[in-house]
């Protein structure tokens, strides 16, 4: 991975469900919409000044968001802050830089 590119898709872990669900409240109320389903299904991360999440999340049955979540370095002692999304995405949208 060159510094500043994305990672390639890797299969969500633990940490990065623990991640959706701190942001959320964050995107439910950007949205105006709560979702019973958030479940991480594959990300993709940058290192920055800190780390950009790029995570598909499925909402629904048939229906997944992409998530841009940044995690500052640990002694900032910050959670992680939804920064972008976009809806309306499928199972097989690629995950892209947005």
């Amino acid at each position: 991975m060159m510094p500043g590119g994305l990672s390639e898709a890797k299969p969500a872990t633990p940490e990065v469900q623990h991640i959706v669900n701190q942001v959320k409240l964050q995107f439910e109320s950007r949205v105006n919409r709560t979702y019973g389903i958030f479940k991480a299904i594959v990300y993709k991360t940058q290192v920055v000044a800190g780390i950009n999440y790029f995570i598909k999340v499925q909402v629904s049955d048939n229906e997944y968001v992409h998530l841009r979540v940044f995690q500052s370095l640990p002694h900032e002692n910050k959670g992680p802050s939804l920064v972008s999304f976009q809806t309306g995405k499928t199972r097989d949208d690629p995950l892209t830089y947005f």
